[in-house]
C-alpha cells in the first residue's frame, strides 16, 4: 500500500477522496452486466468488460495522460511557471474532451482550486485561479493534483503511485472481490510509467524545499 506523509491532514487527501468518489460513480455500472468504455462512454458488454474497463483506462488514460500531466503540473508549480501551466491545461482539452472524464475532472479540479483560494501568498495558485475563473484555463483535476503535491511539498513519486492506486481501486470498487487480482496485476504496470513521467517532466521527486 502506497502512502503519503500525513496524507490524512493534507489537501491532497481531500482531492484523492473526491477523485475516488467520482471514479466509483463512473465505474458503478461495473457491478452489473455492462460498463462504460472510459474513452467513448459506450457500453462494454458482459462480465469480461469489468477487466476490459480497467485495461482501457490504464492503457489509454492513466498511464499516457494522467500521470504525465500530474508530474508536469507539479514541475511547473515548483518552478513558478504559470504560463507553461496554463498552456499544459489547454493542451489537455483535446485528449479529454471526448471522454466521460472531462466534465467531472473540471468539477473536481475547480472544487480543489477553490479550497486553495486562501493561499494568498502562493503566486502560482492565485494566478492559476484567475486563469480558470477568466476562462483561460479549464482547471483539470490532474493539474490540481500536481499543484497540490507541489504546494504541500509532498513527494512526487509517491504521489503518482498513490494516485494510480486510488483511482484504479475507485474504478473497481463496485466489483472489488472479483478484480482484486486484476488490480495487483495492473498496478505492476504503473511504476515504469511513473518513472517515465518523472523523467519527461524533469521534476524532482521531493516537493518544495
Amino acid at each position: 500500500m502506497v502512502t503519503l506523509p500525513e496524507i490524512a491532514r493534507s489537501d491532497a487527501a481531500d482531492l484523492l477522496g473526491e477523485i475516488s468518489a467520482l471514479l466509483r460513480q463512473l465505474g458503478s455500472p461495473m457491478a452489473g452486466a455492462a460498463c462504460p468504455n472510459p474513452l467513448t462512454g459506450g457500453i462494454l458488454e458482459g462480465v469480461p468488460a469489468r477487466r476490459e474497463f480497467l485495461e482501457i483506462y490504464l492503457a489509454r488514460i492513466l498511464l499516457p495522460l494522467e500521470l504525465p500531466a500530474i508530474a508536469e503540473a507539479c514541475g511547473h508549480a515548483l518552478r513558478g511557471e504559470l504560463r507553461e501551466l496554463i498552456a499544459q491545461d489547454q493542451r489537455l482539452q483535446a485528449p479529454l474532451r471526448l471522454t466521460p472524464f472531462a466534465g467531472p475532472s473540471q468539477i473536481i479540479g475547480r472544487l480543489q482550486l477553490a479550497r486553495m483560494r486562501p493561499l494568498r501568498d502562493d503566486r502560482v495558485v492565485q494566478r492559476y485561479l484567475d486563469a480558470v475563473e477568466s476562462g483561460r484555463a479549464f482547471g483539470w483535476h490532474t493539474i490540481m493534483y500536481g499543484l497540490t503535491l507541489a504546494v504541500y511539498s509532498l513527494p512526487l513519486r509517491q504521489g503518482l503511485l498513490f494516485y494510480a492506486q486510488q483511482t484504479l481501486a475507485g474504478l473497481a470498487a463496485a466489483a472489488e472481490s472479483e478484480l482484486a487480482g486484476a488490480l495487483d496485476e495492473l498496478m505492476n504496470r504503473v511504476p515504469p510509467a511513473v518513472e517515465a513521467s518523472l523523467a519527461a517532466s524533469g521534476t524532482p521527486c521531493a516537493g518544495r524545499e
